[in-house]
């Protein structure tokens, strides 16, 4: 058995090692990244280095797009607020073809919330000509190409955050983190309101920054993520006490209570969090990501558009649905029929399973990566006859 592991080992590292030329980021599924040895003589913290340096230089590449005001705030805070983004009238219709839309969607929980998402493939984006209409203008792809550092479509869903909708541990994004190692942009436009003791979208402003001690903070977390007690962690997607923050020169976090009609774009290697809800609460909005390999020095990358990318989260749940009828492990993305964004949750919603990523953040791989190693027990961590 031993024999078989340092074989599987071995054949495995090729595989591996390209990964870190991607957007790959678990220290779980990957030994190599995972390496303490490594790690210790700087692989994270170069890994680290250099996609932001690269991240700069595209977004250089795109100042155009977007004002100076906003550029300046961006570059100040590492997010961009817009309330008011859409003329009251465009708004008001956008909100009344949402509203009134019933058709598939999924739904999935992190903890006691529920995450909805609508995919916005062609056939929906026909039934919602105000949104096709926002999604394709100059403001919305302005602001989310310049963040993002790249000139290319992001993948975009109606969502719908319901927290405390179902019985469960605490919701794992309402501790701050950073989604993974290197810039990359999210996007709200709320469609309702969102009050202060209600979950709302929280940042610590000009975190997205790479400091020396951001870095130094990098590159002790490397060491501890593989045996971190937080799955988050362990996957890449480092957690952050709020006490640490001063060490880092970074001020408290910002809660975003925002009434509808309100535009976040942020660079999510910033921290930031979903806040805290005091009850029940229901949020609903135009959530974007994009997330591409960020070693790539091109701002402009494969030509994929909305619908387009709107096709790969509906294939990627049609294939967790093909695994659980073949007796795999469940899929934890429910298929609703006829339901609407504004829905309650329904009674059934299941966790991700054993050996999963969150159901959340199944969406969340590099939009042009390689595809990722199937999903199981996470790699074995290398042997001692097996040195990187």
């Amino acid at each position: 058995m031993k024999m078989l592991l340092q074989v599987r080992q071995a054949a495995m590292l090729p595989w591996y090692a390209a990964q870190l030329f991607t957007g790959t980021k678990s220290f779980e599924q990957n030994p190599v990244i995972a390496s303490r040895r490594m790690n210790q003589w700087g692989l994270h913290a170069a890994r680290v280095r250099h996609a932001y340096r690269l991240a700069l230089a595209r977004r250089r590449k795109l100042t155009r797009m977007i004002p100076a005001d906003d550029r300046e705030a961006f570059d100040r805070d590492g997010f961009v607020l817009r309330p008011g983004f859409l003329p009251p009238q465009q708004f008001a219709a956008l909100l009344d073809e949402i509203r009134a839309y019933r058709g598939p969607l999924r739904e999935t929980a992190e903890g006691d919330t529920v995450i909805r998402k609508i995919a916005l493939i062609g056939p929906v984006l026909a039934r919602l000509p105000t949104l096709d209409a926002v999604l394709r203008s100059v403001a919305w792809r302005g602001l989310i190409r310049y963040v993002g550092g790249r000139n290319t479509e992001p993948m975009v869903w109606v969502q719908s955050i319901l927290r405390h909708a179902r019985p469960g541990p605490s919701d794992p994004q309402a501790a701050l983190h950073a989604d993974t190692f290197h810039p990359t942009v999210k996007a709200w436009l709320f469609l309702t309101d969102v009050a202060e003791d209600a979950g709302p979208f929280t940042y610590v402003p000009g975190s997205h920054r790479l400091t020396a001690a951001r870095l130094a903070w990098e590159q002790r977390m490397s060491l501890l993520a593989r045996d971190s007690a937080n799955t988050e962690t362990r996957q890449g997607s480092f957690r952050i006490d709020p006490a640490d923050l001063p060490a880092l020169g970074l001020p408290p976090p910002r809660a975003f209570a925002v009434p509808a009609n309100t535009l976040i774009v942020a660079d999510t290697f910033g921290f930031h969090a979903r806040g805290p809800s005091a009850g029940a609460s229901l949020r609903v909005e135009i959530w974007a990501y994009g997330r591409r390999i960020p070693f790539l020095p091109l701002a402009a990358l494969l030509p994929w558009t909305t619908a387009a990318l709107g096709w790969r989260s509906v294939v990627w749940w049609k294939i967790g649905d093909l695994r659980e009828a073949a007796g795999g492990r469940k899929n934890p993305w429910r298929q609703r029929t006829g339901g609407s964004a504004f829905d309650p949750a329904a009674a059934e919603t299941p966790s991700p399973g054993r050996g999963s990523p969150t159901g959340h953040n199944k969406d969340m791989r590099d939009l042009d990566q390689m595809p990722p190693e199937p999903r199981g027990e996470p790699a074995p961590a290398l042997s001692s006859q097996t040195q990187v």
